[in-house]
């Protein structure tokens, strides 16, 4: 359940975490962001970050973004009851806007491939929260299928033609 609560919690946690890493940023929170519908969107004011702040804040391919996206999570969820918890995803600089139209994109493109082929495709390299996202993508296809395999750090994302459809 997303809602102000989490919202004021995740803002506060987040301008500590600054505070205490040196940066003078404020955090914005929106509930319900179209792009991690039943998320709140905590997103860090890049307007008094340097360019290597941003850049090491979100880290190469997001894996420090995604870490402190993780952190948040994890510590805004701890100790409370099932109805109080909520997902929550952290934006800089609109990497996250960009990295899904990325996905977006490569989304599509498996789609394509697996429609020419018959055959699924695995996608390597994504992480949790991106395997999310992808997997939401494809809910607008509804001949397609998909599924998470292997073990974290390998676990890949599956594209595949939905049940009954792999004869055309």
């Amino acid at each position: 359940m997303v809602d102000d609560e989490l919202a004021r919690r995740g803002q506060n946690w987040l301008e500590q975490l600054l505070h205490l890493l040196g940066l003078s940023s404020t955090v914005r929170t929106e509930l319900n962001h179209p792009l991690t519908e039943g998320s709140c969107w905590l997103e860090i004011d890049d307007g008094q970050l340097t360019p290597d702040q941003i850049h090491t804040l979100i880290g190469q391919d997001g894996a420090v973004l995604d870490s402190i996206q993780y952190l948040a999570n994890t510590i805004l969820n701890l100790g409370q009851a099932p109805d109080h918890q909520g997902a929550v995803t952290v934006e800089l600089s609109g990497y996250r806007l960009r990295r899904y139209e990325e996905l977006k994109q490569i989304a599509d493109q498996a789609v394509q491939q697996v429609r020419e082929t018959g055959n699924e495709l695995e996608l390597k390299s994504l992480s949790s929260a991106e395997r999310r996202q992808v997997h939401t993508i494809l809910k607008q296809y509804p001949d397609m299928a998909t599924y998470s395999r292997g073990q974290e750090p390998d676990r890949r994302l599956v594209i595949r033609l939905a049940e009954g459809l792999s004869e055309i």
